[in-house]
Formats: C-alpha cells, structure tokens, sequence
C-alpha cells in the first residue's frame, strides 16, 4: 500500500484547524504501521510482532486503559472524543500483516477484500471525525477509498514487483496472457495495454461512483474531498493516455495538476 497515504489529507490547509491534530494523529498510526510492512531490511517475524505491538497498545484502549507509548495515548484521547471505531485501526493493522504474508491475488474478489481494510477504514475515520457517517456516505467513501487503492496498484506496478507482491488479479492476467516475467522485464508490449485499460476503466466506474460525497460534504471538507477525488481522476487520465505503461513512465501529480484541480473543486461545488 505503498504511496496509498499521499491522499490522505494530513495537515491539509483545506481541512478546518480543529480537524488537523486528530486527522494528524490518524494518519501517524497508519504511517508507521504501513512502514512496518514495508520498509528497512527488517525479516518477515520481526514486521509482524512490530504490527502485534500496536494490536496490544489497540488493546489497551478498548479496554479503558493505559496505552504505553505516546502515540496510543493520543489516539486514545481522539478515539473518545470522536467516538471512533477502534475495529477500523484493527482492519488496517490486519491488511498491513496481509503485505507480509500474502503476495498474490487470485481474483478481484481479493484485492477488493483487501481494499475494504486497507483504504476503506481511512475514509471511514475520517467521516467520524466530520459527524458524517450516514450509510449513504459510507458507501461513497469506501467507493472512493477503494478506487485510490485500485489506482495505486496500477500506478506501483513496478515498485510492488520490487518487493515481490502483485495485486492485480492472476486469473485476468492468464486470460490476457500477461505473466510475471513481462512484469519483471518492464515490458508494456503484447496484450499490456488493453489489460491495463480495462483495470484503468474498473477503477474509474468505481471513483464515480463516489464522486457525489465531495458535494454532499460541507465547506472545506467537501473541498478537500473534491480534490481527492479529481486527484485520483487525474492518474487515471495519465495511466490512460499511456496505456497504462508505467514501467518507464509512472504518473504522478505536479504543481500544474494541483493547480488545475484546485480550481475545478471550487468550481464544482
């Protein structure tokens, strides 16, 4: 879930002041335990007794008492006052322990169990930290929050690789006769493209779907989440317009991009 994080709109000007510490807090919790997963040399035991420590200090919350280290301490204190479900942080320690251990995916029905705990819980938090969280808003946020993850998938072909995981679906790879070692090679030639465009498109439906939150949303919070979501749609465009070859040129937003999608939030509300 590498780069997943780069929306998640920690310390965003847009975000009212009251809202910057909490979401801060959140975002520290989620940081640190993808990087567990991820980063440094560390062996696979030592990543998932380091994902057991923050299970034990989630533990401790629920149970009213005393976390051990500063940063449970403050999540516990946002968890009050918030009244935050402490099962969503269970569900993203849950899919960071799921980076170590599993490395493929069989179908999309995994990746998409995957996303519920990897990327759904964030846009979940963050509708109890708006007091939004009617069933309609959850359904747009997981829409929305499952979609960025898609997006990342694409975007991080190579880097995933890299660290021996893929998570696009082995049965629609075999059906468009894509194998590892094309990944491995970087070779967007063959049958690459329409793969890619179909995945490209599935992801696409899905962010729409739950585009209609960042106009329900108020003031600022509906304009950070239009700008998530035009975030997204602007990758998508990128990873289209190249057939989804991002072996040699991995899209990214830049300060034009950010500008363009600043002024089509605002317009959109």
């Amino acid at each position: 879930m590498t780069q997943h994080y780069e929306n998640f709109p920690v310390a965003s000007f847009l975000l009212p002041r009251r809202l910057r510490h909490p979401v801060g807090i959140i975002y520290t919790f989620a940081r640190q335990a993808d990087d567990f997963a991820d980063e440094g040399d560390l062996d696979d035991a030592t990543r998932l007794a380091l994902l057991d420590g923050f299970r034990a200090e989630l533990n401790h919350i629920a149970a009213g008492s005393q976390p051990e280290t500063a940063l449970f301490r403050q999540l516990a204190e946002i968890i009050a006052e918030y009244q935050l479900p402490v099962s969503l942080f269970h569900d993203l320690l849950d899919a960071f322990s799921q980076d170590v251990s599993k490395k493929r995916y069989a179908h999309f029905g995994e990746v998409m169990d995957y996303c519920r705990r990897s990327a759904n819980p964030v846009g979940r938090l963050l509708l109890h930290l708006y007091g939004a969280t009617d069933s309609r808003n959850l359904a747009y946020s997981d829409a929305i929050c499952s979609s960025l993850q898609l997006i990342n998938f694409l975007q991080d072909v190579a880097i995933d690789y890299r660290k021996d995981r893929i998570y696009l679906p082995q049965d629609e790879m075999e059906k468009h006769r894509i194998t590892e070692d094309q990944i491995a090679r970087g070779d967007s030639g063959g049958a690459w493209g329409m793969y890619m465009l179909a995945q490209i498109e599935r992801a696409r439906r899905m962010l729409q779907a739950g585009a209609p939150l960042g106009k329900i949303l108020p003031g600022r919070i509906g304009l950070e989440m239009r700008m998530i979501i035009m975030g997204g749609e602007s990758i998508l465009r990128k990873l289209h317009k190249s057939r989804g070859s991002v072996f040699s040129q991995r899209p990214v937003l830049k300060a034009g991009d950010w500008a363009y999608m600043l002024y089509r939030a605002i317009r959109a509300k």
